[in-house]
């Protein structure tokens, strides 16, 4: 008996090494100096009506930075973005004057 299991082990992990297969490497990762990609849209700093009021809430969720930028035109509802100092964004939404993070 301990014969027979020690063969069924024996073949399945034969087995095992048969189903690995040459795969490529992975390509290296390339840097964005060296991609075929699209630029980074830079978008001017904006100052709009609500961008007090988006820097307090951005200060109500953790985020401390200065400058709250209107990145959509100026109307009924914008969407404007604060870059916080410990480098995330922070984004919010407003709709006549009432804004909310995004």
């Amino acid at each position: 008996m301990k014969a027979l299991l020690a063969l069924v082990v024996a073949s399945l992990l034969g087995g095992c090494s048969m189903l690995r297969s040459t795969m490529p490497a992975p390509p290296a990762a390339t840097s964005v100096s060296q991609a075929d990609s699209v630029p980074i849209e830079r978008v001017p700093y904006r100052v709009g009506v609500s961008s007090v009021t988006v820097e307090q809430l951005a200060r109500q969720h953790a985020c401390v930075g200065q400058g709250a930028g209107l990145i959509t035109e100026p109307g009924p509802v914008e969407v404007y973005r604060l870059q916080c100092s410990d480098g995330k964004v922070f984004m919010a939404r407003c709709e006549l004057r009432q804004c909310r993070k995004m």
